[in-house]
């Protein structure tokens, strides 16, 4: 079997990983540069590679291609494989063929990161023999390569569906659905919100399907298809036909007979976005039959991650938070909704698309300052003229924690709630977090 990996990153050197070990003839081509220290793990695995190039016999003389999500379908290289019938597949994908295990997969254009790492938690907490992997920690297909887990919590991007063909995952979930990455799917909201449907693609009659009752998108999308998985909804508002929902200050989870509660001050995330979060932990929690003490145990010790909502510091009576993975308008939204101080608000980077009419209201209520931070901030100039609050420019990290510093006085907030990639002045998202947390702590 010939098997051609493009893209050197985490999902690229996870599934050379795999084939490797399956024993496939594998060829590995980046068009960037790989470094020095990947070059030689390559070498050592003796897998054939190249970088700065694509070439195309060797590309075309597989029998199938597993692309980094991170490469768009619309490329001619892509279009050309998929002319001359020659599959690409997702590493996700690649992946689940080769492993028994039992799949938990989360998508959703928000919420998805804490989610899975509040499931995957809870599933080691449980005593489960679990990996995560996917869209965050290490390659789902690397793992299948080097380890023997029986059970894999899986957060999924809408890139790493559109390469799937097979992937069936006993338990999906659907956090939301909300615009992002419209530049990928042709500004169609439409085609975003079909990537993100595939995840329950492929699930029996004997899979679950969790999905967020409150989203009007989703529930618009699930009149389009046909769906055979078990269906379990979940959300803020009072239903008597949802799962999992709040009511008063409890929330309240109902399955198969089982009913429990928790109260909603005593869980160490707080927020409505995080009362979601722990709303699908829940229910993945109860089909596995983890019992509800464990699951308790695990909100309320749970830490919050790295660039999201993470209390920096408080200096001088100003509380400082990097929320840097908020790269879309509704991830602001919710950062804005749970602070609670007068708010000096670091936006701005690269534009996927984003309608920010829908933070205007937020934005007059809760925000004194903004600093747009980016190369291009005209978008941001233009959308937030009409609040009348002081807006000023800055191009680096330093000009804009040094200008909200300036702007802020005792009680305020410092928020770094971007709604935007980071890809014009940041190497990632983390990139953008860390040096905030380091211009700060500076």
């Amino acid at each position: 079997m010939k098997t051609a990996i493009l893209g050197a990153g985490i999902s690229g050197f996870g599934a050379a990983r795999l084939a490797k070990k399956l024993g496939y003839d594998l060829f590995l081509s980046d068009k960037g540069m790989i470094p020095e220290n990947q070059q030689q793990i390559l070498n050592d695995l003796g897998i054939e590679w190249e970088h700065g190039t694509h070439t195309i016999d060797k590309i075309f003389d597989a029998d199938f291609v597993v692309k980094s999500p991170g490469i768009p379908d619309q490329i001619p290289l892509i279009t050309a494989l998929h002319d001359s019938n020659i599959p690409v597949i997702s590493e996700i994908e690649f992946a689940s063929r080769h492993t028994d295990a039992t799949l938990i997969a989360i998508t959703g254009s928000n919420g998805k990161t804490t989610t899975t790492s509040l499931t995957y938690e809870l599933l080691k907490n449980a005593g489960f023999n679990v990996g995560l992997g996917g869209n965050i920690g290490q390659s789902f297909a690397g793992q299948v390569a080097t380890n023997d887990f029986e059970y894999y919590v899986l957060e999924i991007s809408s890139f790493q569906l559109d390469g799937i063909v097979d992937f069936a995952p006993h338990i999906s979930i659907l956090t939301n659905i909300t615009p992002d990455h419209l530049d990928r799917y042709n500004y169609d909201f439409d085609l975003y919100a079909h990537a993100k449907m595939r995840i329950r693609e492929n699930q029996t009659e004997n899979d679950h399907f969790i999905y967020c009752g409150d989203d009007a998108a989703i529930l618009a999308s699930l009149e389009k298809y046909a769906i055979k998985s078990q269906l379990y909804a979940f959300g803020l508002e009072e239903n008597n036909k949802y799962a999992a929902q709040k009511i008063e200050n409890h929330l309240h989870f109902f399955i198969k007979s089982r009913t429990f509660k928790f109260l909603i001050d005593a869980l160490s995330l707080q927020g409505p976005h995080n009362q979601l979060n722990m709303m699908v932990t829940t229910l993945v929690g109860m089909l596995l039959n983890i019992e509800s003490d464990t699951i308790y145990k695990t909100f309320c010790n749970f830490e919050n991650l790295e660039h999201r909502m993470e209390k920096v510091a408080t200096l001088q009576d100003v509380i400082y938070i990097n929320d840097s993975k908020a790269t879309n308008v509704i991830s602001v939204q919710y950062a804005l909704e749970t602070v609670t101080q007068p708010i000096i608000w670091i936006v701005g980077g690269v534009d996927k698309g984003n309608d920010y009419n829908v933070l205007l209201p937020l934005v007059r209520q809760k925000v004194k300052h903004i600093v747009a931070l980016g190369k291009d901030n005209q978008k941001i100039l233009k959308a937030f003229d009409s609040v009348s609050l002081p807006i000023v420019e800055a191009k680096s990290m330093k000009e804009a924690v040094d200008a909200a510093q300036k702007a802020a006085n005792a009680g305020d907030c410092v928020l770094l709630s971007p709604a935007c990639a980071s890809f014009d002045l940041f190497k990632n998202y983390e990139d953008r977090g860390r040096q905030f947390k380091e211009m700060v702590l500076a």
